[in-house]
């Protein structure tokens, strides 16, 4: 047997970690069973379909570099793949089931359907839900209802005994009881348009999905989609449902942890390699030790055993670090290339770039490499270079445990060891000695003679290293920064 998965978001809103996840998992679980990856556009919910949710999603899996072998755009043999272009397969199917006796027609109105809905309510009855008035409509009554042009809506026949039992790989059996079920659901509206749960197992019957890999938030949903199964006398596919993501608070992942949309950590600077390996480990591990995969290590090591049943964690700061660590693998000319847009949109750099802008960045890619967490903190640590932009805050020169006074000497002597020692050539770590030699002459610690010297230069307290900032900026406009900010502090 082919396996055959499927990832099918509906368009409605940004790709985001959650949905995302699911869709590695499923590519993955395909690439390493030599199955097939199948998308599929749930366009059914045209109140909330835009166009931009649909381009961010074939941009997303494109940025990420996940292509599907069937779908929109690739086209395959179980087409269209978009759900909005299989209207007539929708009712055919939901035609076909009143024809069996498992579903029927039912006419009633909004109106009686609420004055139900609160009579329940009020009689506090245990029985919740429509109340299959249509159920049982001789053919007369259907042809009267029609006469008059109104337009039935069709529900599913749900037995009201037994039980539904489906089983999932990583949660076992589930059994919930035939009562407990939806009583009676739609499944095509009186517009023609199809609901979730009938197009969602009439699609994965017909493109032969064979394990449905899902959030677990569908867990409820299964019984019903068994249900509809079985009507049809259809196969069950098998199910998988994945855990949930979590912030680190142990509530569901949302906007209130930070952004969960993909779009926004792509314009941030993550990688999409750092992306695809931190967020496959959510919820999945190989043997619970191994940290760092490459998509194709992944497409041929990824075990639905290696899921995990609890709710999983996604954690911002340990992105950070994986996008850090993938920052500094990166080949120098590549890194370039990813920078560039940040400082072109600061306005540090022209477009297109000039020679004198090209040699800069290749000058700059070497140590910002190791200070970077995501691409855009290149803006921020390369400021000083474009924008002198004065810090006039005596506080912000003076380190932990340093005063004004000593911070005030230790600038002027360390401005004058340092700037000696870069104009007769000494060599970078026995300057660095003599700061340090300095430190221990004035009583304070070392970072109380380097960062009030940092932030004469830098114009930061976060900056690249010293000796670096120095040769970017050159010796005579550190040397011009360096006195201004001993003027600062001369300054009663």
């Amino acid at each position: 047997m082919e396996v055959r998965v499927r990832y099918a978001p509906s368009p409605t809103g940004l790709q985001h970690i959650g949905g995302i996840r699911t869709a590695l998992f499923n590519y993955f679980f395909a690439r390493a069973n030599g199955g097939k990856f199948i998308l599929r556009v749930e366009d059914t919910d045209r109140e909330r379909y835009s166009d931009e949710s649909l381009d961010d999603l074939y941009s997303t899996l494109d940025w990420l570099g996940i292509k599907w072998d069937e779908g929109p755009v690739v086209g395959g043999p179980y087409g269209p793949y978009i759900q909005s272009e299989r209207f007539d397969l929708y009712k055919e199917y939901a035609e076909k089931l009143v024809e069996m006796g498992k579903a029927y027609y039912c006419f009633c109105t909004p109106e009686r359907l609420e004055e139900v809905r609160k009579q329940q309510v009020e009689s506090k009855s245990e029985y919740q839900g429509y109340d299959r008035h249509c159920a049982h409509l001789s053919d007369s009554e259907i042809k009267e209802y029609l006469r008059q042009g109104i337009k039935p809506v069709i529900r599913l026949r749900v037995p009201t005994e037994g039980k539904t039992t489906f089983h999932d790989i990583l949660m076992g059996d589930i059994t919930r009881r035939n009562r407990d079920v939806s009583p009676d659901p739609i499944l095509l509206k009186s517009d023609g348009f199809p609901t979730y749960h009938l197009a969602n197992v009439v699609d994965d019957h017909l493109m032969h999905i064979t394990h449905i890999m899902r959030a677990q938030e569908w867990i409820p949903s299964g019984p019903l989609h068994v249900l509809l199964y079985e009507a049809f006398g259809w196969e069950v596919p098998q199910y998988c449902h994945l855990p949930m993501v979590m912030g680190k608070d142990g509530q569901k992942l949302s906007k209130r942890h930070g952004s969960t949309a993909v779009r926004d950590f792509r314009a941030k600077g993550y990688l999409p390699e750092a992306i695809l390996n931190y967020v496959t480990l959510v919820g999945w591990s190989l043997d619970g030790s191994t940290e760092f995969f490459s998509k194709e290590a992944l497409e041929k090591c990824f075990t639905m055993e290696g899921i995990h049943k609890s709710p999983a964690v996604f954690d911002y700061k340990k992105l950070d670090w994986f996008n850090g660590q993938y920052i500094r693998q990166c080949d120098d000319k590549r890194l370039a290339e990813l920078i560039t847009p940040y400082l072109e949109e600061a306005g540090y750099v022209s477009s297109p770039l000039s020679e004198a802008d090209k040699n800069l960045i290749a000058q700059i890619v070497p140590p910002v490499k190791e200070r970077m967490k995501v691409l855009s903190d290149v803006v921020p640590l390369t400021s000083f270079l474009f924008r002198d932009v004065p810090v006039e805050d005596k506080a912000t020169y003076i380190a932990k445990g340093s005063d004004e006074e000593n911070t005030k000497a230790a600038l002027i002597e360390g401005s004058e060891i340092l700037l000696a020692g870069l104009k007769n050539g000494k060599a970078e770590s026995e300057i660095e000695e003599d700061l340090v030699a300095l430190s221990q002459k004035l009583g304070i610690k070392v970072n109380g003679v380097f960062q009030p010297i940092r932030v004469a230069i830098t114009n930061s307290t976060v900056s690249l290293p010293l000796f670096d900032s120095i040769r970017l900026l050159g010796i005579e406009e550190t040397e011009n920064r360096l006195k201004r900010a001993e003027r600062l502090f001369e300054e009663k």
